[in-house]
C-alpha cells in the first residue's frame, strides 16, 4: 500500500506543475512592429490648375443650369459661397456665362452666371458655342374626343344684314321774304275793338 503511494505521488506532483505552468504563464507573444518614418510627410493639395471661377461671399448659394440660359435650360446644381471651381469657357454671343466643371452631370460640365463669381486673376478663356436646348420626352396631345365632351361646338349663325337709311335732304332756305297783308295787324285790333264796343253801345241803348 505504502509503495502505491510512492509511485502516484510523483505523478499527481507532475499534473499539479504542469496546471500552475499552464495558469501563470503570462509570457507576451513577441509583436513584429515596422519603424515609423522620422521625417514629415508632405500633403497633397487638391486646387485646380488652370483658369478657376469662385462664388461671390455676398451670395448664399448660385444655381448652375445645362446651358447658358435660366430659361432655356434646367438648373443641374448649385455653388455654395466662396465655392471655386475651374473655368473652361464663354457662351459665344452670351459671354456673361460661363461653362464650369461639375462633376456628377452629363458631360460633368454646367454653365454659371457670371454676375455672382469671378474669374481668376489673368484668365482668359476661349467662346464656345451655345449647346442645343433639351427638347421634351413627350410631347402632350389633348384627345379630340375628349375635348369635345367639354367644349361645346358653336353652330356657326349668318349675321343680319345691315339696311342703310334713307338719305338726309338737308332744308333749304329761300332769301325772299314773303308779302306782308296791307293792314298791320295791331291796326286791326283796334278796329275790332272798335265794332265790338260800337255793338255794345248799340244793345245798350235798344234795351233802354
Amino acid at each position: 500500500m505504502n509503495a502505491r503511494r510512492v509511485r502516484v505521488f510523483p505523478l499527481f506532483f507532475l499534473i499539479i506543475v504542469c496546471i500552475l505552468l499552464a495558469v501563470f504563464d503570462q509570457t507576451e507573444p513577441t509583436v513584429v512592429r515596422a519603424q515609423q518614418p522620422t521625417g514629415s510627410i508632405p500633403t497633397v493639395t487638391g486646387t485646380p490648375s488652370g483658369p478657376t471661377v469662385k462664388v461671390d461671399p455676398s451670395v448664399s448659394q448660385v444655381r448652375v443650369y445645362a446651358g447658358p440660359s435660366s430659361f432655356d435650360y434646367p438648373a443641374v446644381g448649385i455653388l455654395v459661397a466662396g465655392e471655386t471651381v475651374p473655368a473652361l469657357a464663354r457662351a459665344l454671343g452670351r459671354e456673361d456665362w460661363i461653362k464650369i466643371y461639375y462633376p456628377g452631370v452629363p458631360g460633368s460640365t454646367a454653365w454659371v452666371f457670371g454676375l455672382y463669381v469671378s474669374l481668376s486673376p489673368g484668365a482668359v478663356l476661349l467662346l464656345e458655342e451655345i449647346p442645343a436646348t433639351p427638347t421634351l420626352a413627350s410631347t402632350p396631345t389633348i384627345n379630340p374626343t375628349l375635348e369635345a365632351a367639354f367644349i361645346g361646338q358653336q353652330t356657326p349663325t349668318r349675321l343680319p344684314t345691315f339696311t342703310p337709311p334713307a338719305a338726309i335732304e338737308p332744308p333749304t332756305f329761300s332769301d325772299v321774304t314773303e308779302s306782308q297783308s296791307p293792314i298791320p295787324a295791331g291796326l286791326a285790333i283796334v278796329l275790332l275793338g272798335l265794332v265790338g264796343f260800337m255793338g255794345a253801345v248799340i244793345s245798350y241803348l235798344r234795351g233802354r
